[in-house]
């Protein structure tokens, strides 16, 4: 059996709203997979609802011995279960039926252009991946996990200094349900019916900067951070691309992983430090901007990298000795771009050396910066950072 199972895309108005060709293919399922309010929409012999937390195994187990068809909300390849599934399997194998998501019909109700809007599903995400969109004069449109998320949206919102946000949640859309209502997110919010999406006009805020070198204030550290201007340096030199992982050995506060994780959605990192108060902080750090989407390891750097990943950058920020050195060149794949600062006469010794082996750039960072002077102001030199950069 060739094409065994139907992504079937449903709505709030159940199998009613199903094209021709998705209620053919449910009537011929023997068995059909979905979430408890969607198996309740539909009249069939053999229904299985998916497990919580949602795993495809008991999907998978029937591949082609049976006719299989699973009922996923809306497009069940926009932040749905169809990509889960489809992974896992060959082209020939199934056929999808979509309609529209809770995106687009979010969208249809407020007029608003969806390829403007940044639409991202946080039903199993926390809010703090919010964090980088938030900008001035933006739209989004979110799904939400639950009746309670909306006041929880809000609250953060608020907590992020949006509260003049204009918000609208948005219950049941599409069904004989549906409810919308509009305010602003300081208001209070009353529970809602799931499924639930908000809308999200952003006004005023303080918003994350677009490029690195953001703010040392946006990061808790102890004074252990690389500072502003040398970061941008940094992330600079590390060029991160799309879907790219990060070492980031010596992490100190996180700073420059989380400057990496901000520079695209889909970047990972991973941080290595001797410290556990900085690392938890670190850790903390990366959560409050791109929850998930990094880990801080407590330790010395030689001690993990050989079990890590393979990696497309790495940072050493600190504890670089000759030891770290070779222990890098011989794991890091070729290709890896290796960026390494140091301030003290023995470690600039060594990068020197390193680059004489290795070839790369040395570059020499010099700032200062204003400060008072008696009744005056004066420079105030930084100590010298010297960067080496390098590709494997």
């Amino acid at each position: 059996m060739s094409e065994w199972l139907s992504l079937i895309g449903i709505g709030e108005d159940g199998a009613s709203g199903l094209c021709a060709a998705a209620k053919t293919a449910l009537a011929r399922a023997d068995v059909v997979f979905g979430g408890a309010r969607h198996l309740a929409m539909i009249e069939h012999g053999d229904k299985r609802p998916w497990p919580v937390p949602f795993s495809p195994e008991g999907l998978l187990a029937l591949r082609g011995s049976t006719r299989v068809a699973a009922l996923v909300s809306g497009d069940p390849f926009w932040h749905g279960a169809g990509g889960t599934l489809a992974k896992e399997l060959h082209p020939e194998e199934w056929r999808c039926y979509p309609q529209a998501s809770v995106f687009s019909q979010a969208a249809a109700r407020l007029g608003w252009r969806l390829e403007e809007v940044t639409c991202l599903g946080l039903h199993a995400a926390p809010l703090a991946r919010l964090r980088r969109d938030l900008q001035p004069g933006q739209r989004l449109i979110v799904t939400l996990r639950d009746g309670k998320a909306p006041a929880e949206l809000a609250a953060y919102l608020t907590a992020s200094g949006f509260e003049t946000a204009d918000l609208w949640v948005m219950e049941c859309l599409g069904g004989p349900s549906e409810r919308i209502t509009h305010m602003q997110a300081s208001d209070p919010v009353a529970p809602a019916a799931p499924p639930v999406a908000c809308a999200i006009a952003l006004r005023d805020g303080p918003a994350i900067p677009l490029t690195s070198g953001r703010d040392d204030a946006l990061f808790a550290h102890d004074g252990q951070i690389t500072k502003r201007p040398i970061r941008a340096l940094a992330v600079s030199a590390l060029a991160p691309r799309a879907g790219e992982l990060l070492w980031d050995l010596g992490t100190g506060s996180g700073s420059v992983a989380v400057e990496w994780l901000l520079a695209h959605p889909k970047n990972r990192a991973i941080g290595v430090e001797r410290d556990p108060v900085r690392a938890a902080r670190a850790l903390s750090n990366i959560a409050a901007f791109c929850p998930g989407a990094g880990d801080v390891l407590v330790g010395e750097s030689l001690s993990h990298i050989a079990a890590l990943p393979d990696p497309d950058a790495v940072f050493v920020g600190g504890g670089f000795d000759h030891a770290l050195l070779e222990a890098l060149w011989a794991r890091l794949p070729v290709g890896c771009r290796l960026v390494v600062h140091g301030v003290t006469l023995e470690t600039e010794s060594l990068l020197a050396q390193a680059q004489g082996r290795f070839g790369g750039r040395l570059l020499r960072i010099e700032l200062s910066e204003t400060a008072p002077l008696g009744r005056l102001r004066g420079w105030k030199t930084s100590y010298p950072v010297v960067q080496w950069q390098v590709v494997r």
